[in-house]
């Protein structure tokens, strides 16, 4: 089993402590998002790999070496300042903590998200090149593979429409971003990728890949894996993840954020947060039936 921690929510950032304390317990409880008493046990004894994915990789730092599971890790990394990212730390810190990851657990195991592109009047596809060329300069010999996608208008999204102001990419826009990316990742011996993008931009030098491909998959845990699942209808080849997040419960904020939609239920959910549940929000009742994952 291959547990991704999180799509959903950044544990990283907000609830290492948690997720440590399941750890040592072998075990961790995770809600169906959909229907709410039905609850999977998952043990570590049946996880083989670890898909950390985050905003603020800095937590991990202090637990890493304490993990004995095999470790992929994705960091979304943007250029949006606090009037699109109001809680996101400095990501001066966050590189700085890439690199010490990329030291500890190897290059080929530490990717960047680059994630997500959206345009408006002061984050301009000028301003996205520069920024593309300070991070991709930094990352060098620290990452291989930067994944870029662009902005999908989900609920939250058209909630912050006004914020985020963004315009609609022309094909001269992909255009652009394509042929200056690709370069410029070139020139610091980093691929840019897409995964499940309408524009995936290969004809401009992007590789379509995975975030987490089969080969990779198999080379960290000497077994293969079947298609996500959960993402069934997506043009998407990544390897089946079992999430353990919570929607509506990062509190990075950020106004393009696909996993919150409301952020009244952030604050009542993260009121709810226990570090030592089994679940990442609330307890166990009554009326819930566990069932044990074991893929």
């Amino acid at each position: 089993m291959i547990l991704m921690v999180s799509g959903r929510t950044d544990i990283v950032g907000f609830y290492m402590p948690w997720f440590m304390n399941r750890l040592k317990e072998g075990f961790v409880d995770v809600r169906n998002p959909y229907y709410e008493h039905q609850v999977s046990r998952i043990y570590f004894e049946d996880v083989d790999l670890i898909f950390f994915c985050t905003k603020n990789p800095i937590p991990l730092l202090k637990y890493i070496k304490d993990i004995k599971k095999p470790i992929y890790l994705h960091v979304t990394i943007t250029p949006y300042k606090k009037d699109i990212e109001p809680n996101v730390p400095s990501k001066v810190e966050i590189i700085k903590s890439v690199k010490e990851i990329s030291n500890l657990i190897g290059i080929e195991n530490v990717v960047v998200r680059y994630d997500p592109i959206f345009i408006n009047k002061n984050y301009t596809i000028d301003y996205h090149i520069r920024a593309f060329t300070k991070l991709t300069k930094e990352l060098s010999g620290y990452v291989k593979t930067i994944f870029i996608s662009f902005l999908d208008i989900y609920k939250n999204v058209l909630n912050h429409k006004e914020v985020l102001d963004y315009k609609e990419l022309t094909e001269e826009d992909y255009k652009k971003i394509g042929l200056n990316f690709s370069q410029i990742a070139k020139s610091n011996n980093i691929n840019v990728s897409t995964c499940s993008e309408e524009h995936n931009l290969i004809e401009y030098g992007f590789v379509k890949g995975e975030c987490l491909s089969k080969a990779t998959a198999y080379r960290l845990t000497l077994k293969t894996y079947p298609k996500w699942k959960a993402r069934k209808n997506v043009n998407c080849n990544c390897c089946n993840m079992v999430d353990i997040g919570t929607y509506n419960t990062c509190n990075h904020l950020c106004k393009y954020c696909y996993a919150n939609y409301s952020e009244n239920k952030i604050i009542k959910n993260r009121m709810k947060h226990n570090v030592n549940s089994s679940l990442l929000i609330g307890e166990l009742d009554t009326l819930d039936k566990i069932t044990v994952r074991k893929k």
